[in-house]
């Protein structure tokens, strides 16, 4: 009975032990994904100004606002292109900042604070990009019906004005949907993953 005793204590030590090591590694597991996770969220986010910069070089608004003879415009876009890009910018260092963090955490608390805040941020990301969608569409919407000679001409009879709100309403949805879709489909597996890992690491802090 005593050797019985004995046995089982030994085991029971050993459990505790083995079940150490697994949680260790199954901590650097999560830690090395969440990481690998959050710098192709960086990475993605940098390709992405890159495509609408270039984008934005090849399509030149401004030749546009000449064409028309609203030269005045083209100083206001550019402040709106600026702020734009600024507010970006520090969308770009928040995510190499909550990279910079969950690479360098040792801890399963933070790592799991570290992933909700970065599942935050580019949530608050996508929401922005979609804002500054809708807002740039709707401008360019009321600019062409207000400062367009040839679209003025053409809104002059009710039924068409009728028709092309109806159309840039269905054009505005349409885009955001898409890109809705496209941000929902890039970011959100990534978004997905990181949640699982938080998941995961919150068992292993119980």
């Amino acid at each position: 009975m005593e050797e019985l005793d004995l046995l089982k204590k030994d085991w029971k030590k050993n459990e505790n032990t083995f079940s150490q090591i697994s949680e260790d590694d199954i901590y650097k597991m999560l830690h090395k994904g969440s990481s690998s996770i959050v710098k192709w969220i960086l990475v993605i986010s940098i390709v992405e100004v890159l495509l609408w910069t270039l984008i934005s070089v090849i399509y030149n608004a401004d030749e546009y606002f000449v064409e028309i003879h609203s030269e005045y415009l083209i100083d206001y876009f550019k402040y709106l292109t600026i702020f734009n890009y600024g507010v970006i910018a520090v969308f770009i260092y928040l995510f190499y900042k909550n990279y910079a963090a969950i690479s360098t955490t040792t801890s399963t608390k933070k790592l799991m604070s570290d992933i909700l805040k970065t599942r935050k941020t580019v949530q608050y990301y996508v929401w922005y990009n979609l804002a500054m969608i809708a807002v740039s569409m709707i401008i360019g919407f009321v600019l062409a019906f207000n400062i367009n000679p040839e679209i003025n001409k053409l809104l002059t009879n009710q039924k068409v004005y009728i028709f092309s709100i109806v159309l840039c309403v269905f054009a505005l949805a349409f885009f955001l949907v898409v890109f809705w879709l496209f941000y929902r489909l890039i970011y959100g597996i990534l978004l997905r993953r990181l949640l699982n890992n938080y998941k995961e690491l919150k068992k292993i802090d119980l």
